[in-house]
């Protein structure tokens, strides 16, 4: 796999970040096989498709990337609030790539967030544009990256270094375990899930996560039995594979 853009791609571009835009997906469309599948390839979509930049004609799944040089912080730009939240609370969300460059335009990192990771509560509105503006009252919006569980963020590539195709599908088959389309149930198992990554120790007891109920509360404010909700979500987990139950209200991380 050849990590560097093609430069030559955004010589006719101004705009720097037409240029990456264009340099990042045909890297991409070259060079990336499909994580969710293992097809050899990905393929562009026409400009200006809603959120999603790329498409597997394997298994049908679209992706989006957002790409930077440098290290991504705790929220990613995207596109319009409207249309961001439509697609997170349907069944055409997008899979996302992470990517990172460095200032010679090489792919030093590479991460995939699964769509079934994405729930509203990680879509941040962002303040209208001012009237003045070119988009005057035109609405943008923030992911959330840093309240993503880490399940959720699969490396392709990391320090420049690739991962095995073979690895990177099966962590997308297994973390599929925790695919639900009910957007409610989908908030409570991620946030139940970074309250169990948050604790330290890899075995921990019930009362640990019960520990996390006021920040549960205001999450899920409709709730008023958060103690249940828990359990039940503790219970999934368990059921998938993901944590084991010890007895006693005592549980270990499998992941």
């Amino acid at each position: 796999m050849n990590l560097y853009f093609d430069e030559a791609l955004g010589e006719r571009y101004k705009s720097k970040a037409q240029k990456i835009r264009v340099m990042s997906e045909c890297w991409v469309e070259n060079n990336m096989f499909c994580p969710c599948c293992g097809n050899s390839r990905i393929c562009k979509l026409k400009n200006n498709e809603p959120v999603a930049d790329m498409k597997c004609e394997n298994c049908g799944e679209i992706f989006e990337l957002k790409s930077k040089q440098g290290k991504f912080g705790k929220k990613i730009n995207d596109g319009a609030y409207s249309t961001m939240l439509e697609r997170v609370t349907s069944t055409t969300n997008p899979e996302l790539f992470v990517m990172q460059y460095s200032s010679d335009y090489a792919v030093t990192d590479l991460t995939l967030i699964p769509k079934f990771f994405f729930v509203p509560s990680i879509i941040e509105k962002r303040k209208p544009l001012a009237p003045t503006a070119r988009r005057g009252g035109w609405i943008g919006c923030n992911i959330l990256y840093s309240e993503i569980p880490e399940q959720g963020k699969i490396n392709i590539i990391k320090n420049s270094v690739v991962r095995p195709g073979k690895e990177v599908v099966a962590d997308y088959v297994r973390i599929k375990d925790l695919e639900t389309r009910n957007v409610k149930l989908r908030s409570w198992l991620l946030d139940v899930l970074n309250c169990v990554n948050d604790i330290e120790s890899d075995e921990f007891c019930l009362q640990e996560v019960y520990a996390y109920i006021a920040i549960l509360q205001e999450r899920h404010v409709d709730n008023h039995n958060i103690e249940a909700k828990i359990r039940q979500q503790l219970q999934f987990l368990r059921d998938k594979g993901f944590i084991d139950f010890l007895g006693g209200g005592n549980y270990k991380k499998r992941f």
